[in-house]
């Protein structure tokens, strides 16, 4: 049990917020070393092609340069595919920087110049001459429809949509409320603030210090240590600071070869930071094509549950995502049948991005269930209310905990449900229609097999190490909350070590897993330096913990006290002088429980309300009021969980309203890689959103009771908007985002 003095449970500020608001986190193109040269990458100006002919000799006359990579002349690295697949690898073939000389996507690296400044470097790239074959570019998703297939090999088993139950079709055809629609949603970009960079630092013995952008220290350490045949005992990578990743960092990029590469081979320390054009070359949430069909019976019950989705993926990986899956559990019914497959096109590698797949999957849902309350008549709160599922049908578990009806109850008194019109363009204020939509979110509540070290000193100092990232989410803090509510100090007497390849093994940071994982190994960790203190208690002179058990016992204001009685207890620091210790440090490897999960599935839950406000003349749409409540089980941190719903909301917003990748499809180029033409929301975008957390008590998802926030926030939001503005207009628009053009050329508002 942990100690009653709470630290757990309050919003306190996070512990690396004055470093960061300071400007003393350095971050991974931050680190300086005597004699550090700068890389900069040369990228393709084709999608499809190859390499006819490279001049690199005038940038190589250019003063500062050092060396220019291409094709030709890299150095050796691992050619099998086993050697370049990370952590979370996808099928296929990981594509290997300067291989050789074809081109698979627009913006793939085709040099990589190193100089003495990065204006030097910047400088020369503009004077290699790269002449192109060019193939024909298949950029285009919708044309690409009848290429499409079933993925041969799995991402991971749980990528298969289940086996179809009882008879949808037949279902479907009875049913005398019936909708089916297609949705289309274009791709979108990760652009957190922090570019990918890294810095490889060679030492005279032969160890290499890496500091780099990754939401995996271990993952970058291990496939790199492969690549290039490394000794791991010699290879340390840091990310200690991460500023934003939402899934762009869980696999190594280019940047990171690129700078090993050339210190390994110059034996001096190398920079290599990406520009802001170059992030678009990365990694990007795929575009996709969903059919979603319901059926619902006179009361609203749904019959009948389709769902099939088209993804893109590269010509030399086949990234995948659970994007159908959540349309079998979301709500009651037992004629289900999904469907999922991807098409090849001439791109880079889509990859994770906050809520890979389920963002994509239940906004399609969620759109189809407002639509649906229409046909049938009935308010959409209400259609998701009487749909409400107790149990995972797809998987025929029981659920863990599920307080979504918490949820759709104070989320819509909060946001004020009741007042609204049923009535599309039925809500105006001048010039003004209102709009109010609402949508459920849900979210796998995972954990991952973790470990953390933990130790206590005699004078009640307490030091957390675990390989774990921050990548905003507040980790840092979580962990020390957690560390000094078990040995019972204050979290200033707490430090953290986490982001360093050398520290105890985590996975990479995603999924949500890593407060239900890290965090709970803290806690083992911490309980079993209470046990070891108790051994050398009992054996104190006229110990009072004799015959007391560890549950029995905790740590508080740096005594050793029984539970229910604190005034019986024994200093610490006394407890370890007659032990003859200075220090306890604990090491604790915790993973899931395979008997719960076999028995039970978890998962986090959400209801957005959204609210819109259009002008009828311009088409312009404000958000001007967001209610998300959420149920995930126990909060560690009330400021840094409700930070992160905010973040996922004002993410939700831009898929719903503004971001969108434009690839010119005659040359398969990206056309605005640049945050100027590619529109993220900005503080004007934003305005009132409110974020409730319901009670939910869950022992079973983890064992400290939490689920993970990182990616619920955004789930729901992108339909909500869409609900809240066919509300708004009368006018249905499934293609995202919707922005001004859609709604002016739709047939209510001209």
């Amino acid at each position: 049990m942990l100690n009653s003095s709470k630290v757990v449970g309050l919003p306190l500020p996070r512990i690396d917020g004055p470093l960061k608001v300071t400007g003393r986190a350095p971050y991974a193109a931050e680190h300086f070393a005597p004699g550090m040269l700068q890389g900069y990458a040369l990228c393709s100006t084709i999608a499809t092609g190859r390499i006819a002919e490279i001049d690199t000799s005038e940038a190589e006359r250019m003063p500062g340069v050092v060396k220019i990579y291409t094709h030709e002349n890299r150095p050796k690295a691992a050619r099998r595919d086993e050697k370049w697949k990370d952590e979370v690898a996808v099928p296929g073939h990981p594509l290997r920087p300067l291989e050789n000389d074809r081109i698979l996507y627009d913006g793939q690296p085709v040099a990589l110049v190193v100089a003495e400044s990065f204006e030097a470097a910047r400088d020369a790239a503009a004077l290699i001459r790269v002449r192109y074959e060019a193939g024909e570019p298949h950029t285009d998703l919708f044309r690409e429809q009848a290429n499409s297939y079933v993925p041969p090999v799995l991402r991971a088993k749980d990528m298969a949509p289940p086996s179809p139950r009882g008879n949808a079709e037949a279902a479907f055809a009875q049913a005398p409320h019936q909708i089916s629609a297609e949705y289309s949603i274009e791709g979108e970009y990760h652009n957190p603030i922090e570019l990918f960079g890294t810095t490889a630092i060679p030492a005279e013995d032969g160890s290499l210090m890496i500091h780099d952008k990754s939401q995996g220290s271990q993952n970058s350490h291990d496939t790199i240590c492969k690549i290039f045949g490394l000794n791991p005992d010699k290879v340390t990578v840091r990310n200690s600071f991460v500023g934003g990743a939402f899934g762009s960092g869980l696999r190594p990029k280019h940047q990171l070869f690129f700078a090993v590469m050339a210190a390994l081979d110059l034996k001096r320390p190398v920079k290599v930071e990406m520009s802001r054009s170059e992030m678009f070359y990365l990694t990007w949430r795929p575009s996709c094509i969903q059919t979603v069909s319901l059926a619902a019976d006179e009361q609203g019950r749904l019959q009948s549950v389709m769902h099939h989705a088209l993804e893109a993926t590269s010509r030399y990986e086949d990234y995948q995502e659970n994007v159908v899956n959540w349309s079998g559990l979301a709500y009651k019914c037992d004629n289900v049948t999904m469907s999922y497959e991807i098409a090849k096109l001439d791109v880079s590698t889509p990859g994770d991005m906050r809520a890979p797949g389920a963002a994509t999957g239940i906004t399609a849902l969620e759109a189809a269930m407002d639509e649906l309350a229409y046909e049938v008549g009935m308010d959409p709160l209400e259609l998701r209310v009487i749909n409400f599922v107790h149990r995972d049908q797809n998987q025929d578990k029981e659920i863990t905990s599920k307080a979504l009806h918490a949820c759709y109850r104070e989320g819509a008194a909060r946001f004020g449900w009741s007042e609204r019109s049923h009535e599309p363009r039925s809500m105006r204020e001048g010039n003004e229609l209102i709009g109010w939509g609402v949508a459920t979110g849900i979210w796998e509540a995972q954990m991952s097999p973790a470990e953390a070290r933990v130790s206590l000193s005699a004078e009640g100092k307490v030091v957390v190490s675990a390989a774990a990232s921050d990548i905003g989410t507040g980790t840092y803090t979580i962990l020390g909350q957690l560390a000094a509510e078990t040995l019972g100090v204050a979290l200033s007497e707490v430090a953290v070590e986490i982001g360093d390849s050398r520290l105890p093994t985590t996975s990479v940071e995603g999924g949500s897993w890593t407060a239900a994982s890290s965090g709970t190994a803290v806690q083992v960790a911490g309980r079993m330096i209470i046990a070891t203190l108790l051994k050398h208690a009992r054996k104190m002179d006229n110990s009072p913990f004799a015959k007391a058990t560890e549950d029995q016992v905790e740590l508080s204001d740096g005594r050793l006290v029984l539970e229910a009685n604190h005034q019986l207890g024994v200093a610490v620091s006394d407890i370890m002088g007659e032990a003859g210790l200075t220090v306890i440090e604990e090491h604790a490897k915790v993973e899931p429980d395979k008997a719960i999960q076999k028995k039970y599935s978890a998962y986090t839950h959400s209801v957005v309300f959204v609210e819109v406000r259009v002008d009828e003349e311009l088409g312009q749409v404000r958000v001007t009021r967001v209610v998300d409540a959420v149920a995930a089980g126990r909060i560690l941190n009330p400021k840094t969980a409700r930070s992160q719903v905010l973040g996922g909301v004002v993410m939700g917003i831009g898929m719903a309203l503004e971001e969108e990748g434009m690839v010119d499809h005659r040359t398969g180029r990206i056309m605005n890689h640049n945050i100027a033409e590619y529109h993220v929301p900005v503080h004007a975008d934003i305005e009132d959103i409110e974020v409730i957390f319901v009670d939910e008590d869950d022992d079973k998802a983890s064992p400290i009771g939490v689920k993970g926030l990182g990616e619920i926030g955004i789930l729901g939001v992108a339909a909500a908007v869409s609900n809240a503005i066919f509300h708004a207009t009368g006018s249905r628009i499934r293609s995202f985002p919707i922005t001004i053009d859609k709604i002016l050329e739709s047939e209510t508002m001209q």
